[in-house]
């Protein structure tokens, strides 16, 4: 080929480049605490019914934590203020009277990474009702988006764990502020210590027959947990680290890595002692290896809110790449 050519190819190529990247437009980045939403509507409408359906759902209790405490953290603004700043939030809700009826999902529209939900209708009452019709959808996108984001932030700066891959077959994102508490050839406790209390993952496997069928899976995965963690997890001499038999687990299925898993969330607490917190358990079903491999989270956090720390442990399990 002619030099003459390769030259104008050459050039064609660099410009097609730029072109490219300049059609990508320009977004800030997003802000905002993890689960906070922000909730775009007119101050009548928030103080009345429809205000009323969205905090029905978006501030109901969080599955598994001993206090009550909100799924999202809510902040309300009329449309005109949503400007500057705001269009910066993470995430938002934006609910409003039109000309039509309809509920539709955004990403980064005003910056990234964003996930916004449009609801739209002509009467209060459609409102109402594309709310009350939408909302677990609505929630699960805006739970996902979380998710991903306190893994992005678990990220920046991770433990490094090879151990683990080798010992289970298992590796997760955790972040570098954890530390191995306790480490056996079938047990691995690995914590964070705050100011008041911890959080903390465990890691075991147990044969594919501790959990046979979906209704007795309760059962069994409490019997489970309180004889394994109780073995394990040392506490003050005449007490034991078990599942609280007052308050009745959550049971979920979900899925870690592509595998079938139980989701448990409930209460931990030492029994004989004044001590207790959240706990959240993956029964990961692991047909390949005969086994079903648990990976949980709990905290100790007393006088402090739970669901944040509750969540970025959840995004670490969630994290999990299983052989």
């Amino acid at each position: 080929m002619k030099p003459f050519f390769i030259v104008l190819i050459s050039l064609f190529v660099l410009l097609s480049c730029n072109n490219e990247k300049n059609d990508i437009p320009y977004r800030q980045k997003s802000t905002g605490n993890i689960n906070s939403l922000l909730v775009i509507i007119s101050n009548d409408l928030w103080n009345d019914n429809v205000g009323e359906e969205i905090r029905k759902y978006f501030t109901a209790p969080t599955d598994g934590l001993p206090q009550d405490e909100p799924l999202f953290s809510i902040k309300q603004i009329p449309p005109a203020n949503f400007s500057g700043f705001e269009k910066s939030k993470r995430m938002f809700l934006n609910v409003s009277i039109g000309e039509e009826d309809k509920t539709y999902i955004t990403r980064d529209t005003f910056a990234r990474p964003q996930t916004g939900v449009i609801v739209i209708s002509k009467t209060e009452k459609g409102l109402i009702d594309l709310i009350a019709k939408n909302q677990k959808i609505i929630i699960e996108e805006f739970y996902k988006s979380e998710i991903k984001e306190r893994q992005r932030r678990t990220s920046l700066s991770l433990l490094k764990l090879d151990s683990l891959k080798q010992q289970f077959g298992v590796s997760l994102k955790i972040p570098s502020a954890y530390r191995i508490a306790k480490k056996t050839k079938d047990f691995y406790w690995i914590r964070k210590d705050l100011k008041s209390g911890s959080t903390n993952i465990l890691i075991y496997e147990v044969p594919l027959t501790t959990i046979t069928n979906d209704s007795l899976a309760m059962g069994e995965i409490i019997k489970m947990r309180d004889s394994i963690s109780g073995e394990y997890i040392p506490v003050e001499e005449g007490g034991r680290f078990i599942t609280e038999e007052a308050y009745t687990p959550f049971l979920f299925i979900a899925e870690i890595d592509g595998l079938f898993a139980y989701e448990t969330k409930g209460i931990w607490e030492v029994k004989g002692e004044f001590m207790a917190g959240p706990f959240l358990n993956y029964a990961v079903k692991d047909t390949v290896n005969n086994r079903f491999l648990i990976l949980e989270g709990f905290t100790f956090a007393p006088s402090v809110n739970k669901r944040n720390l509750q969540f970025e442990l959840e995004s670490i399990l969630k994290s999990a790449r299983i052989n």
